[in-house]
């Protein structure tokens, strides 16, 4: 391939050659027809420092097709020929759900129960209103709500942290929809804890300074920071249990009770908790065969040594699980690749007739 394409460039130059004084159209046109469309994709993600940054990172590695790389060549190893996917670093899922409703970016990555309420123009969404442009590419994977609580604070429930220093992680995040999903949850007001908005990273120094009793964090498991902070010694993971969990999960079913397994981080037991997925969205009026194509070397057997290296959470960019029901609607890329693969029903197409908070 690589020598056809050579022997292309050598013949559009030979054209242009003998009609360089005429500056002939021709000449243009086959110089043009020589050089690939570059077509600019961007993903917003999270803080450099966060869950979400490398994995948009993965899916700009695995998935960019610029001139001249050899492992393209292969059908459908890559996006779509001249694709160049970009990671951007964000305040996370509500500014991505935002600015991809708007235009304003290609892409990005957002916590499901947060696609839910924007669909539906509920909690941080209210002043915006229901974001109609937002479409699904695929459920990319699982991540779990971690609550860490500092070993000297004498947390042991959500209970405890009344009164508590607690990170809800900055405004704009996930994590902090869903921590205050669960003080709302099990009758906490946010003015009963003394609440900090820092990144998870900047709040884990400040848990081994002693000035933070409590943490909220959204990530695929094992997260780094609960990681560090455990294995420090200076924290440990709190369960959520009893009515609180059942009142939390009946108001949002993106939310569903899950389990960190025994020894996920050190001799730690397993934990409950809920686990919510990670969705890859995008805008209605991105090209169909952009999101298709995408989609064929996301999931491409040849690229899965590369993504599980990267293994994160729950099922981590399984094409079963991509078109698993979302509170968006597919893209009609993404209906049509998971469609052919047999993954998506035809009604999938359609944009859902949903209840507040309740899958499709």
């Amino acid at each position: 391939m690589r020598t056809t394409k050579l022997r292309a460039t050598a013949l559009a130059g030979a054209v242009c050659a003998l009609c360089a004084s005429a500056l002939s159209s021709p000449c243009v046109a086959a110089e043009a027809a020589d050089v690939p469309q570059r077509i600019p994709f961007q993903i917003a993600t999270g803080s450099s420092t966060g869950t979400y940054f490398p994995v948009g990172a993965l899916l700009s590695e695995v998935l960019s097709h610029p001139p001249g790389v050899t492992r393209c060549e292969a059908a459908n190893a890559c996006g779509p020929s001249g694709v160049i996917i970009s990671t951007l670093a964000s305040q996370g899922s509500v500014a991505n759900v935002i600015s991809v409703n708007t235009g304003m970016i290609s892409s990005g990555l957002a916590q499901a129960d947060v696609v839910s309420l924007a669909m539906d123009g509920r909690g941080p969404f209210r002043k915006t209103g229901p974001a109609k442009n937002l479409r699904v590419i695929a459920d990319l994977y699982g991540e779990d709500l971690h609550l860490l609580a500092a070993n000297r604070s004498r947390i042991s429930s959500v209970a405890d942290l009344r009164g508590k220093r607690v990170s809800l992680s900055p405004e704009g995040s996930g994590t902090a929809v869903t921590a205050r999903a669960v003080l709302a949850a099990y009758g906490i007001p946010e003015k009963a804890i003394r609440p900090n908005f820092d990144s998870p990273e900047d709040a884990a120094d400040l848990m081994r300074e002693g000035k933070l009793d409590g943490l909220f964090l959204v990530g695929g498991v094992p997260s780094k920071v609960a990681q560090e902070l455990i294995a420090g010694g200076v924290a440990h993971l709190v369960s959520l249990t009893g009515p609180g969990l059942k009142r939390l999960v009946k108001e949002d079913s993106y939310l569903d009770p899950h389990g960190i397994p025994k020894g996920a981080y050190g001799n730690s037991s397993e934990v409950e908790t809920v686990s919510v997925d990670a969705l890859w969205i995008t805008g209605a009026s991105e090209p169909e065969n952009l999101i298709y194509g995408i989609l064929k070397a996301l999931y491409n057997p040849a690229n899965r040594p590369t993504i599980q290296a990267a293994r994160q959470g729950t099922h981590f960019v399984e094409a079963s699980y991509g078109a698993k029901p979302a509170p968006a609607p597919p893209h009609p890329g993404a209906y049509r690749f998971f469609s052919e693969a047999g993954l998506m029903k035809p009604t999938a197409k359609a944009l859902p007739d949903r209840a507040p908070g309740k899958k499709t």
